[in-house]
């Protein structure tokens, strides 16, 4: 078995009504769409509810992972102690991913706890859940310091022990999301609060939770959100799975975010062909030493067209190589893409060759370049859009569009430039390049 479903929700003490006393019907959009994904774990009948919460023990550099058979907590810092809660913890559960987590080099286990009582980012969640089901015991996981991409990595650890254990599972991403969307809101406004809630709705509108690890960190710390880093250990969760989501509500009246969002796997993702092929000749050149044939198998445009291709290779969110051509060099695509990630999985001089152990961990992507076009001024360039390749002489620098913290078009020509060994004085000519991406 594994995650069954996932579920973003909000945590904000108000929408209890024991606490809000009235002044929960602000957000009554929100409390409605609670009790729905409520309803809906309750048709699921998890054996195991897994909660990521802000407001757990939290650690710079570990995951928390909170230890022994139960905890208690209550809403009594919020006035409300008769709203508590006695909570087994799925300690079998717990066990399997320390243990998965410790043999990936992921930091995060159940030493260092500072309080066993339960905070009130689980607690919320659980008001509405146990209120339609009473069955199930719970995980609850703390974030960390660590980068989105490590986050990324910590749930697909969650989601390997759930399978290990065979547990029917539910995964709740507690958080809310921006806490600057109005000047009346208890931190006020920024312009980077509604962007951050856009681009969240939207990302999970259309289930691309992959796009979650990728989101710029100034925005989300300008935008005051709490819950990113709980909403991308749920996508790590979901690796690997076609996903299927709905908003069921998104509201911004208290000046703070508040999103309910649900995810049901469909199926296994289907691998596209350019990365299945990239993937399968690193794997057997690693370990046979051998390049493979080019495949009769694949699409007619693998076979029949020329184009330049780069192979990317991300370890854990980093890069570990990368490799290509600007233009073709051999009779056909895929016969581009299985030289080019031979070279890049052995042969970039950044790295040591990629060997057999860190095969499991490698993410591969394959960017197959359109024709490149001179471009007469800066202003013809989107670092989103384009490539640039940027000449001078023999000394050429490229570097690909729509990478991860390259915003300007100064920034994409500065760096292609030193790649290129080229400096301002140098006289330089600019391309500009669309590619193909394939994840």
């Amino acid at each position: 078995m594994s995650i069954e479903a996932a579920f973003i929700v909000p945590h904000p003490p108000l929408i209890v009504p024991q606490i809000g006393r009235g002044e929960e019907k602000k957000v009554s959009a929100t409390i409605s769409a609670y009790q729905q994904a409520a309803e809906q774990i309750a048709e699921i009948k998890p054996e195991t509810i897994i909660i990521s919460s802000p407001h757990s023990v939290m650690y710079y550099d570990y995951f928390h992972i909170s230890p022994g058979k139960s905890a208690e907590g209550s809403f009594a810092d919020f006035r409300a102690p008769q709203v508590s809660f006695e909570e087994e913890y799925d300690a079998e559960l717990v066990t399997e991913i320390e243990k998965l987590a410790g043999k990936s080099g992921i930091p995060a286990g159940t030493k260092g706890e500072r309080d066993s009582t339960l905070d009130h980012g689980t607690m919320v969640p659980l008001y509405f859940i146990r209120q339609k089901y009473q069955g199930g015991r719970i995980i609850r996981i703390g974030l960390s310091g660590l980068p989105l991409s490590v986050h990324y990595e910590f749930g697909r650890i969650i989601k390997k022990a759930v399978e290990n254990t065979g547990r029917r599972a539910v995964y709740v991403a507690s958080g809310d999301l921006s806490h600057k969307l109005k000047k009346y809101g208890p931190y006020g406004f920024a312009p980077e609060g509604p962007e951050y809630d856009k681009q969240l709705i939207d990302v999970c509108s259309r289930a691309a939770l992959d796009e979650l690890r990728r989101f710029d960190d100034e925005l989300c710390k300008k935008a005051a959100e709490c819950g990113h880093r709980s909403f991308v250990i749920m996508s790590g969760a979901l690796d690997g799975v076609q996903v299927r989501s709905e908003v069921l509500s998104h509201e911004d009246i208290t000046g703070v975010g508040y999103g309910v969002c649900t995810f049901y796997p469909v199926g296994e993702k289907k691998t596209d062909p350019y990365v299945a092929l990239a993937v399968k000749t690193i794997e057997h050149y690693i370990k046979e030493g051998k390049i493979i044939k080019v495949p009769d198998d694949l699409p007619e445009e693998m076979l029949t067209q020329k184009a330049g291709a780069f192979v990317s290779i991300h370890k854990k969110g980093e890069l570990r190589g990368c490799i290509g051509t600007i233009a073709p060099t051999k009779k056909s695509v895929a016969a581009e893409i299985i030289s080019n990630a031979v070279s890049a999985s052995t042969r970039d001089p950044r790295f040591p060759a990629i060997t057999e152990d860190e095969l499991d961990d490698l993410e591969v992507n394959v960017d197959v370049l359109m024709e490149p076009e001179l471009v007469t001024s800066m202003d013809m360039l989107d670092p989103k859009r384009y490539g640039v390749i940027v000449s001078s002489g023999f000394r050429r620098g490229l570097l690909l569009p729509d990478l991860e913290g390259v915003d300007t078009v100064e920034q994409q020509v500065e760096i292609a430039m030193m790649k290129g060994g080229i400096s301002y004085g140098d006289k330089m000519s600019l391309h500009r390049f669309e590619v193909i991406r394939h994840k």
